[in-house]
């Protein structure tokens, strides 16, 4: 599929539901895999891959493109998914997610997916990445952004805050970060396995921009990205209010789904209500 940038937020969430059917397609496909999170971030990668950042599917290491690093490489269901539709790869290859031999992996592997930055697998580590590349953009006067997808989960671990204050101490107004605050992870709510608030303070006492938004408005989200590019001085965070399991109405907010697969029947299921939802948008 050719790449078009996609300037309607109705059109941007059509692309997001798409996005959520080909989730589904690809986990059943594979039984196994993520469910909650990349339902959840579904809206937040069609606008950034359609929309927010700079890049072309045809030249994958154009030096002049725009650079997203994924922390948490567990939801890579939905980055697989906006590549494809971004036209980096075809789509017909997302079938092939988490199989043996297969590019698609469980987390993403640089090198085997054209426009896959960073490989990843241990949390908190995307940070220091993004990081890193933000202070050589810098260093190499490149007029380009960093973008940073993480979860709210990966935010309890040490590794992160550090991140977080260097790039507030380096001012990295080039970089561009987003949390998944889901309030979900593997073994429950992260209020009850360990409370991040005030979170948006902690980011603010580090140096960093905040901007929170509803992480599932299409219009909220160009709008919080929109401000986010207009700051200077200091890195930004982006604090996406999202429900897991967007779009499935037995999936919504159940932190069981964080990192199980649907059967057929619940994924024959869960396309029926997303293609629903598709249509309403549409207007059909």
């Amino acid at each position: 599929m050719a790449f078009r940038k996609i300037n309607n937020a109705k059109e941007l969430s059509v692309k997001a539901y798409q996005i959520r059917q080909d989730i589904i397609m690809m986990l059943v496909a594979a039984k196994s895999g993520h469910t909650a999170g990349p339902l959840g971030m579904a809206d937040i990668f069609s606008a950034l891959y359609f929309n927010v950042m700079n890049h072309d599917p045809k030249k994958p290491d154009w030096d002049k493109r725009d650079m997203f690093f994924l922390s948490n490489g567990h939801i890579c269901a939905v980055l697989y998914s906006a590549l494809a539709h971004a036209g980096y790869f075809p789509r017909e290859k997302l079938l092939g997610f988490r199989k043996l031999g297969s590019m698609l992996q469980g987390h993403p592997h640089k090198g085997e997916v054209p426009g896959v930055e960073n490989s990843s697998g241990p949390l908190a580590q995307g940070i220091s990445i993004a990081v890193g590349a933000a202070i050589a953009a810098k260093m190499d006067k490149k007029d380009i952004r960093i973008y940073l997808g993480m979860s709210d989960g990966e935010c309890e671990e040490g590794q992160m805050w550090e991140a977080f204050m260097m790039a507030g101490n380096r001012k990295l107004d080039n970089l561009i970060a987003f949390v998944d605050r889901n309030n979900i992870q593997i073994d429950g709510k992260t209020d009850d396995v360990m409370s991040l608030e005030p979170f948006a303070e902690k980011c603010r006492a580090f140096n960093w921009e905040v901007i929170s938004i509803d992480g599932n408005d299409m219009k909220e989200i160009l709008g919080g990205f929109g401000r986010a590019k207009k700051v200077k001085g200091k890195p930004i965070v982006i604090i996406a209010n999202t429900v897991p399991g967007k779009g499935v109405s037995f999936i919504e907010g159940d932190y069981r789904w964080h990192g199980k697969p649907p059967n057929e029947e619940e994924g024959d299921a869960s396309l029926k209500e997303l293609k629903a939802i598709e249509e309403k948008i549409r207007g059909r």
